[in-house]
């Protein structure tokens, strides 16, 4: 088996980068790939939180990184979903306790036990973002349409294209009714700015924060948005490149439509 790493990073925090690196690892294990997510913010973890896998946890990623444990030791396994796995970041490291070539020979590694390998990269550009990067094979970068958000972001696309990798985007939390007040920048504005291939466009749904808090994977939810287009993400990931893209759409009231070619409102 030779898998793949896929390093998922942002720059900025806050765009929901590791809720979208845990439904992508579910949604992919759904298809039958056997999937780790990895855990790369040393000090500062929380995919375990948003897997329900926080009490189960005896090594982590550093162990497995300076060889104190094997990978089958340190990968979690999840509890809904049996090729899913979890390693965890340490908690009581400092961020510079890995080091690039330590993180290369650990992705060599996964790579023969996994079909994917999804590195959640920490926000910043500093020690944590070189480390997850350096094994990377493919980089998937998650941003929201928010100035600030893009403005890292492309600093971000930035550096992967100076490592040679070049990235996928994911834009995450759009509000279509904001988008179509004009309140928030559109899709289009974004890719506009990134200039990268879209990935996958994820519409802002409440059902990710209640998947979060529960422990269970927001792609389990059929009526969830946010679920069906991270499902749509995974295929596009796993052999089905050219799977259309569904671009959440504002769904107007009959009397703000008519109201609207009548002249009225907005």
């Amino acid at each position: 088996m030779e898998g793949k790493v896929i390093v998922i990073t942002s720059g900025k925090g806050g765009v929901g980068k590791s809720t979208t690196t845990a439904a992508i690892g579910a949604a992919l294990a759904l298809e039958g790939k056997k999937v780790a997510v990895v855990d790369m913010d040393i000090g500062l973890r929380n995919l375990d939180v948003i897997m329900g896998l926080e009490n189960r946890i005896v090594f982590n990623v550093v162990d497995a990184a300076k060889g104190k444990c094997k990978i089958k030791q340190a990968a979690i396994k999840d509890r809904k979903i049996d090729n899913l796995f979890l390693i965890p970041a340490s908690q009581s490291d400092n961020k510079n306790i890995l080091t690039p070539d330590e993180m290369v020979r650990l992705a060599k590694r996964l790579k023969h036990e996994f079909d994917f390998v999804l590195m959640d990269c920490p926000a910043g550009i500093e020690q944590g973002f070189e480390n997850s990067v350096a094994g990377a094979d493919e980089a998937i970068v998650v941003c929201t349409p928010e100035v600030s958000a893009v403005r890292d972001a492309d600093r971000i696309i930035g550096l992967l294209y100076a490592r040679s990798i070049t990235p996928k985007l994911i834009i995450n939390r759009i509000v279509p009714r904001m988008v179509d007040n004009g309140d928030m920048l559109s899709h289009e504005d974004v890719l506009d700015v990134l200039s990268i291939e879209l990935l996958g466009l994820v519409e802002m749904d409440d059902n990710v924060v209640i998947a979060t808090n529960t422990g269970a994977s927001v792609v389990h939810d059929k009526i969830s948005k946010a679920g069906a287009a991270f499902r749509r993400i995974a295929k596009r990931l796993n052999g089905q490149p050219d799977l259309p893209i569904q671009i959440p759409q504002y769904q107007k009231k009959f009397w703000g439509k008519i109201g609207k070619k009548l002249g009225f409102g907005r």
